[in-house]
């Protein structure tokens, strides 16, 4: 899966990596229904910084196209709560 992070560039992301994603997309979107911006701010980190750690960056070049788009690290809780979708920001 191609996974831009706003900012920094597109990812490939094993299929195999996404349960856990999606682990801390929860995580995430809790902190972002109960207004906790200090849960919010740990846990939009720790997503970004697994995907970085389990992603292959691709070329700057590439055309391939995104599936997935994140937030950038420094995003404010209601712009992330913008891009939200029934299935917070990594479907399952």
């Amino acid at each position: 899966m191609i996974v831009r992070l706003m900012g920094e560039g597109q990812l490939d992301v094993a299929e195999e990596e996404l349960p856990a994603l999606n682990s801390l997309d929860d995580q995430l979107e809790s902190a972002i229904e109960s207004g906790d911006e200090a849960t919010f701010r740990a846990a939009l980190h720790a997503l970004l910084e697994n995907v970085r750690k389990v992603g292959r960056p691709l070329p700057p070049d590439s055309l391939a196209p995104s599936e997935l788009i994140l937030p950038p690290a420094d995003a404010h809780i209601d712009e992330v709560r913008s891009m939200l979708g029934d299935e917070g920001l990594i479907p399952d």
